[in-house]
């Protein structure tokens, strides 16, 4: 008996390891608010969505919108919206038209964590977003300011 737990040990432990591996992460997902008349109705100009293997009602979000404005650095904290898929969220506009900003996301649930930066343009919020498992850092940020 003894014999057989220590040969069958090692592979108990690969498969449990092999279903983190094949596990779908934890990232951010972001949308339009034209494809949801809950995410109008909020006045959103972004809808973001915690997707993975994980349970999204335990995640949370964190927004900042980051900008140039008349050459001054500004940081605004942003608040989102809860929407009622559990591990979504709605975001409306809260920072100035003029500058240029980027918007930085970041969320946690437990020990995973992902980060987005998300240029906004002249003609509104971008989709296509940086995408990171490793925090943005300043320099990140101002290289998508210029």
């Amino acid at each position: 008996m003894r014999h057989t737990l220590r040969n069958t040990t090692p592979a108990l432990a690969v498969l449990a390891l092999a279903g983190q591996l094949w596990a779908g992460g934890f990232f951010l997902t972001l949308g339009s608010p034209e494809a949801s008349p809950e995410a109008r109705k909020l006045n959103a100009v972004l809808t973001i969505k915690m997707d993975g293997c994980h349970d999204p009602a335990a995640a949370t979000v964190t927004a900042t919108a980051i900008g140039m404005v008349n050459g001054e650095r500004r940081e605004i904290p942003l608040k989102l919206q809860a929407m009622t898929t559990p591990g979504m969220y709605a975001l409306a506009q809260q920072w100035p038209k003029e500058g240029r900003w980027v918007l930085k996301l970041a969320a946690r649930n437990g020990e995973l964590f992902t980060n987005s930066l998300v240029p906004v343009t002249p003609n509104g919020i971008s989709t296509v977003a940086k995408r990171d498992y490793r925090e943005f850092n300043a320099a990140d940020v101002s290289a998508m300011l210029k």
